[in-house]
């Protein structure tokens, strides 16, 4: 097996390259878009085809480069179904099997930091995402993250792995590029010697920034890293297909429907000026047009341009959205519960003035 480890050092990323030796199949792991040239030039230099990109999760610090690779070498992407990346050519479960020239990749599924993580085992190495860092883990504190989903994963699957089986994260902050499952399993500062009660517990308490680039990453990474910025037909019609007529008698998107479509949409958040700065925050983007003043400051907006409207529960919201109706607007949509329901999903929201 070809075999490289690539380091992308702004997000301190890790990068897999594999291939088989007999057929030149390649793959990546976790390939980040500003390195793309250099993916490129790699597989090009040791003749080897590019068959898929696979992430580990949905990345909320980098930009995917699967849809670059995919447009100029014709690789597959490869996400997990409960990724919420439709955008996926090979959607895939716990227990899969993807097979490249003549390599075996098994799918483990090891949520916690979101729904869809993934681990991959190929032979004897193994490739955590965010699941299991050399002496660590990755957070749990936004994007669907669980401490104890994340707890049950490490200790119920990858600790159940052979010691001698080669882990290779995503990220290292410290300088290290390998472990051993023995080695974690035995000192991993999160969990070596810890009930699952003490994790959540250790975990709840990290108190750490959400990444810079996560109102970017994110989207940009539910459609695999497309971060096109023209609203095509087709896109709006994909933005249409997912909303919904809500209680409110209007068009809603739910916030995990809107949330792939935000480089589409225009947001326009009804409330008053200071609440976008409480505890609720505001959608990266986001025009504060209180409701009162829609219909002056609305009057002369383009009819066909697509809006996603936005308070704190989806009361407001809804009476915009009618308004907008009503004087033709033909793509507005109301952000289903608002704020609050965008917030209990732990999509990215900015509290600064």
């Amino acid at each position: 097996m070809i075999f490289r480890q690539l380091f992308e050092p702004e997000t301190r990323t890790f990068t897999y390259l594999l291939a088989d030796e007999e057929t030149r199949a390649a793959i990546l792991i976790d390939p980040v878009v500003e390195e793309v040239d250099r993916y490129v030039s790699l597989l090009e230099e040791m003749e080897l085809e590019l068959r898929y990109t696979l992430e580990t999760h949905v990345h909320a610090d980098h930009v995917t480069g699967g849809a670059a690779l995919r447009s100029r070498l014709g690789s597959r992407t490869v996400v997990h179904a409960d990724g919420g990346a439709r955008c996926a050519d090979l959607p895939v479960r716990d227990g899969d099997t993807l097979f490249v020239g003549n390599l075996a990749v098994d799918v483990i599924a090891t949520p916690g930091h979101t729904n869809g993580d993934v681990s991959y085992l190929v032979g004897d190495r193994v490739f955590t995402g965010d699941a299991l860092f050399i002496d660590g883990c990755g957070r749990t504190d936004f994007q669907e993250g669980d401490a104890g989903r994340r707890f049950d994963s490490v200790t119920g699957k990858l600790f159940t792995l052979p010691d001698a089986t080669r882990v290779y994260p995503r990220h290292d902050y410290r300088g290290n590029t390998e472990s051993t499952i023995g080695q974690e399993r035995q000192t991993n500062a999160r969990f070596a010697g810890r009930t699952r009660d003490e994790f959540i517990e250790v975990m709840a308490n990290l108190n750490l920034s959400h990444p810079k680039r996560m109102a970017r990453s994110v989207p940009a990474n539910l459609r695999c890293g497309n971060e096109q910025g023209t609203a095509t037909a087709e896109r709006l019609h994909a933005v249409a297909d997912d909303a919904m007529i809500g209680m409110h008698g209007v068009p809603e998107l739910s916030p995990a429907n809107a949330l792939p479509h935000l480089d589409v949409l225009r947001i326009i958040d009804v409330r008053e000026p200071y609440e976008l700065t409480d505890e609720l925050g505001h959608i990266h983007d986001a025009e504060n047009v209180p409701l009162a003043t829609v219909p002056h400051t609305a009057a002369d907006w383009d009819r066909d341009e697509a809006l996603l409207v936005v308070c704190r529960s989806g009361g407001r919201s809804a009476r915009a959205t009618a308004w907008f109706r009503a004087a033709g607007f033909t793509r507005v949509y109301n952000l289903a519960g608002g704020m609050l329901h965008w917030n209990l999903a732990r999509h990215p929201v900015r509290r600064a003035a």
